[in-house]
């Protein structure tokens, strides 16, 4: 189960590592908390599909859903919706408030009970999420952090969200979060590039890590996955009012990141079962295990 803030974040964060997993058989969820309803038109190149609309919170949570549905199948996952509010991105100085109803502002225990339903009817094994300070300093990605260790924490309980007709308690083994944009691949690929002679999208991140707040975890676990980078970039374009199609994430010339930085990290952040340090599978640990049953 991987649990993501928005529609496309699936895309940029584990997507490869979610398409090898799902092509060699295992069965992967993506949770997505919120609609994605408050993000804007990101491609200069997009057109409303027809029949729709962008101009309204409705419209855009119709539009995130069809790109969603299609970056789930070019993954080859499953998907769900936990059905809050996007929050939006607060910009300004001072920050203006977050809008009432939206999900950074649900109390807890609302918010991590659908999840919590999800792991307990899903029963993974795995989970996969966003690190306490939420990959970058958007309030749903923080809040899916906060959700999804409540989640962690109360599924296996069954003295905890308590529904009559429920699904029984799960206890998930293993809690990941996900590097989406590590410094050291950013380094590692914009050296690469230059070498080369070429310009590399990365050159503003480089000299203004501090202003992009990315942070420098601990990565434990590197994921093989250059043979599902197709899969990756389909899901990317499947986000088409978002993801632009000549833009900042089809900038690195495929072959030089399939030489440089063939993996997806993530890093353990909590285990039920013993393993052992630095893993290159999520489920180290688990297979073949009567925990795997």
């Amino acid at each position: 189960m991987a649990v993501h803030a928005h529609p496309d974040d699936e895309s940029s964060k584990g997507a490869a590592t979610t398409a090898r997993y799902a092509a060699e058989g295992v069965d992967v969820l993506i949770v997505t908390c919120t609609g994605g309803e408050r993000g804007d038109v990101l491609n200069p190149s997009y057109v409303v599909p027809a029949g729709h609309e962008f101009d309204t919170i409705e419209g855009k949570r119709a539009v995130r859903r069809l790109e969603m549905a299609a970056s789930a199948a070019a993954l080859g996952v499953r998907q769900e919706w936990l059905g809050f509010v996007d929050s939006g991105l607060p910009e300004g100085d001072p920050l203006p408030p977050l809008p009432e109803g939206c999900f950074a502002l649900t109390p807890l225990e609302e918010a991590a009970a659908p999840l919590v339903e999800a792991v307990r009817r899903f029963r993974p094994h795995v989970i996969t999420t966003y690190d306490p300070s939420g990959g970058y300093p958007h309030p749903d990605h923080i809040y899916t952090h906060t959700v999804t260790m409540e989640a962690w924490e109360a599924a296996g309980d069954p003295e905890r969200y308590v529904v009559e007709g429920g699904a029984p308690a799960w206890e998930p083994l293993k809690l990941y979060y996900n590097h989406g944009f590590s410094m050291e691949r950013i380094r590692a690929v914009h050296e690469a590039i230059t070498e080369r002679g070429l310009e590399s999208p990365f050159g503003s991140w480089i000299e203004t890590r501090e202003a992009r707040e990315i942070p420098e975890r601990e990565v434990t676990t590197r994921i093989h996955v250059a043979d599902w980078f197709p899969q990756r970039d389909a899901a990317l374009r499947a986000h088409a009012s978002q993801i632009d199609p000549e833009g900042f994430f089809f900038a690195v010339p495929r072959e030089i990141e399939l030489e440089v930085w063939p993996t997806e990290e993530y890093e353990l952040a909590a285990s039920r079962v013993e393993t052992t340090l630095p893993e290159d599978d999520l489920f180290a640990g688990i297979r073949g295990t009567e925990a795997a049953r």
